[in-house]
């Protein structure tokens, strides 16, 4: 395949241990049903619980309808990363892929702005847990429980890729099944009580704040695409799975389709449950955190409410175990490149065990600190979602520059297609811009300040191999 040569050599088949001679390969074990566990983990299938409220207000009663375009407009970059990882089938994802597509010194900021995110997100997560843990248990602090959370799923990711797989399957096993009972027990409210706003109003607005206004939709489209960040993660386990990476495509494109339909179903019912319309939301910010929560409550009672409650906990912190093990194999691919310290790309029967072990001390101490601040969340979220946006933004660049630019490739060898590698590329970029315009001005302020620090990095680098 002629994405190999482009890369450090990493092999493309196989289904055995594609170890090198100096111990830097991974073990390939997964199958496609493993793939989308891990992506489906990382984004959590009722993810919107806890910005249901805040979409609500802004689209002005038309969440469902935020989360279908938010489908769509994602689906842009799923389809970006389908067509790189065909070409590029390696650990490190979009690091590997602009490295391939745009040069090294691409490769190595957008391996920068993606580690902003892998790194995080999971403290995210973790310190999530934490908190849903400690409304449960008052009596154990909320950082202990985040730490304890940390320890158990860095075991089990340490354990090896494939068992964190089938522990990760019976987690998500137990999410969807929550999902499954609140669904029903939603159909059974809006059957016997009625719905208490109109039945198309989570699609054209409840009416509360005006007639239906376009840019309030946008505005929310903007939020809710962040719902979705975890499915790019599936690209990071290329050299580990069985088959080619066109099960890697697929598994991409799959799981952020099957993520957007659930999405889409969950915000729908529960907007038809809510007691309060939008405008009432938007002038109590306050009751939009725990919106979800009470809708269900009111609705169907507080036993639901406990369950998901229960499975949000437990599932943040598998969420934050694929996080965790894409962070690994990202911090694994720079290291293989020679752009981090050589350590970190060492395997251990197949298993990037330091990477995976430097990724948790990160993870910890930011989510432990977090978890000791009252306002550690809002801190987190505002750092990490910038990073994930600008390592899309390259990956659509990566594409055009592999396909389209880049000699030799693309229109003489990859069946170069005008739609699929220029024209679909081109409108995710303008997406992904659009989304950071939209972002928080202190999540724009940390990115340019990570994104300055690394191209700080990669002048030292350059100039050390100069001399």
């Amino acid at each position: 395949m002629s994405g190999q040569s482009a890369s450090t050599g990493a092999p493309s088949g196989g289904t055995e241990a594609a170890e090198t001679a100096d111990g830097t390969g991974l073990r390939r074990s997964l199958g496609f049903r493993d793939l989308v566990v891990y992506g489906l983990l990382f984004i959590a299938p009722m993810a919107p619980v806890g910005v249901f409220g805040t979409l609500d207000a802004k689209s002005h009663g038309a969440v469902a309808l935020v989360y279908l375009i938010a489908t769509v407009a994602m689906a842009f970059t799923a389809f970006s990363y389908a067509q790189m990882v065909r070409v590029v089938p390696q650990a490190g994802s979009v690091f590997a892929y602009a490295r391939a597509g745009l040069g090294k010194g691409p490769g190595f900021i957008a391996g920068w702005m993606a580690m902003l995110d892998y790194l995080l997100i999971p403290a995210v997560a973790y310190l999530f847990s934490g908190i849903a843990m400690n409304a449960l248990v008052p009596s154990v602090s909320r950082w202990v429980w985040t730490a304890i959370a940390v320890l158990i799923t860095t075991a089990l990711n340490l354990w090896g890729v494939r068992a964190a797989a089938r522990v990760g399957f019976a987690v998500l096993a137990m999410e969807v099944v929550v999902l499954i009972v609140f669904i029903v027990a939603a159909v059974v409210v809006l059957v016997q009580d009625g719905a208490r706003r109109d039945w198309l109003s989570p699609l054209t607005g409840d009416g509360s704040q005006g007639a239906f206004a376009l840019s309030a939709v946008v505005g929310a489209v903007s939020i809710a695409v962040l719902s979705y960040l975890g499915f790019d993660a599936i690209a990071s386990f290329a050299e580990e799975v069985t088959g080619g990476s066109a099960k890697v495509a697929r598994a991409v494109l799959f799981c952020l389709a099957l993520a957007g339909v659930l999405f889409v179903a969950q915000t729908y019912l529960v907007a038809l449950l809510e007691p309060l319309s939008s405008a009432e939301l938007a002038a109590e910010p306050g009751k939009q955190g725990t919106a979800f929560y009470d809708s269900v409550d009111s609705a169907a009672g507080a036993w639901l409410h406990d369950l998901v409650a229960v499975s949000k906990a437990i599932g943040a912190a598998f969420a934050a175990l694929a996080g965790q093990a894409a962070a690994g194999r990202l911090l694994f691919a720079m290291a293989r490149d020679r752009r981090l310290p050589k350590v970190l790309s060492r395997t251990d029967s197949g298993t990037p065990r330091v990477a995976l072990l430097c990724a948790a001390v990160v993870t910890l101490v930011a989510a432990v600190w977090a978890a000791r601040r009252d306002d550690g969340m809002d801190h987190l979220v505002s750092v990490v979602d910038i990073g994930a946006l600008t390592a899309f933004l390259l990956l659509h660049a990566s594409v055009v520059g592999w396909f389209v630019v880049r000699p030799g490739r693309g229109r003489r060898g990859d069946g170069f297609s005008w739609w699929r590698h220029l024209l679909i590329p081109v409108l995710g970029a303008l997406i992904v811009v659009a989304v950071i315009w939209e972002a928080s001005g202190s999540a724009q302020v940390v990115g340019a300040v990570w994104l300055g620090v690394g191209l700080v990095v990669l002048v030292v680098q350059g100039a050390r191999r100069v001399s």
